[in-house]
């Protein structure tokens, strides 16, 4: 167990996570964020600690019922201590995965509302990584922000962190003994306790790789290079995938082709399902103007007209890669046959 530095009801952690949102750009200066809340330590602190740097803080609070009593009894602290808006999904279905499907159930489910906060933390991210690592090879880590509007404060803080942040506040949040069932919990009783007994400094060091930059592969390094080295005239490079580095003056740009969509798999207990490109006056879920949500999620404008669209009785419910929904899964085979969301 690491030790922390309890220091003024946590204002040292405070002035990090203000850093880091800087640091990220995920919040305007007191700006509105819906915080996404279970009741536990980690997005209690996430509600608290937004509201003591001054951004104008939301709570909404998802009860799946999935742990009866305990599942009521989440939603009763968020409601009463958080002051969350709570929503009802108990009857709803889930697909595939259900650690994913969840997920994708709290996002679909809150679209529309603005900037979303998650309470994702540093811990989280170790617990990611080694899954990746272990699933396909990747260290990929969470992303500060995704490109739906969900932003996550809090991934330069430890769990242990929010523990402590919490009890120096007076907050009791809810402990939900449920994680210890999934591949997150096994992970997370089982992998890390070892890395740590190996080296202090394991964990910090995973979560260091999901900083790191993906390096190119040697070829296309080669390749532009050589193009750098280039001292006259306008040099071209093509680097594959339709996309071309082109050389002028001093200058060095990259020149994107057409945008080719690859196969998409759609997963749904909706038969009326239809995947078209954009029309005049679309609204996702009949609330935010599409036009709004690539704005947001920066696709060029180029590309919009040719973006696809999940639409269920002619609304559409889905725009794959930006907006889930739970009534949708979106996924893109990969080589091997694998599928990525």
């Amino acid at each position: 167990m690491r030790a922390y530095r309890r220091h003024n009801g946590g204002v040292e952690l405070l002035d990090r996570i203000e850093e880091y949102i800087r640091r990220h750009e995920l919040i305007e200066p007191g700006g509105d964020v819906v915080c996404l809340v279970s009741g536990g330590a980690d997005s209690t602190c996430l509600w608290h600690a937004l509201g003591r740097l001054g951004y104008r803080v939301s709570a909404v609070h998802i009860n799946h019922g999935l742990r009866g009593d305990e599942s009521e009894k989440d939603a009763d602290f968020c409601a009463n201590v958080l002051h969350a808006e709570v929503i009802d999904a108990r009857n709803r279905p889930l697909l595939g995965n259900e650690e994913a499907a969840l997920r994708d159930l709290r996002y679909s489910l809150t679209a529309g509302r603005g900037l979303r906060a998650t309470g994702h933390t540093a811990s989280d991210q170790v617990e990611t990584i080694l899954y990746r690592l272990a699933a396909s090879g990747s260290t990929r880590g969470i992303k500060p922000r995704r490109e739906d509007s969900v932003v996550r404060p809090l991934l330069g803080v430890w769990r242990e962190e929010t523990e402590v942040y919490c009890a120096e506040n007076g907050l009791e949040p809810r402990l939900d003994t449920s994680n210890a069932d999934t591949l997150r919990g096994l992970i997370r009783s089982e992998i890390v306790p070892p890395l740590r007994r190996l080296h202090p400094a394991a964990e910090e060091n995973i979560r260091r790789l999901a900083d790191e930059r993906p390096r190119l592969p040697r070829g296309m390094e080669d390749t532009l290079l050589e193009l750098l080295s280039s001292t006259h005239g306008t040099k071209y490079a093509d680097l594959g995938r339709e996309i071309r580095a082109v050389r002028e003056y001093d200058r060095v740009s990259l020149d994107r082709g057409p945008v080719r969509w690859g196969p998409w798999l759609i997963e749904s207990t909706e038969p009326r399902l239809e995947v078209r490109t954009r029309r005049s006056g679309d609204r996702v879920r009949g609330r935010r103007k599409l036009q709004d949500v690539f704005v947001d999620a920066k696709v060029p404008r180029a590309e919009r007209d040719d973006w696809p669209v999940v639409v269920l009785d002619e609304e559409v419910v889905a725009v794959p890669g930006i907006v889930e929904d739970a009534r949708v899964r979106v996924t893109r085979p990969t080589p091997g046959g694998r599928t990525e969301t």
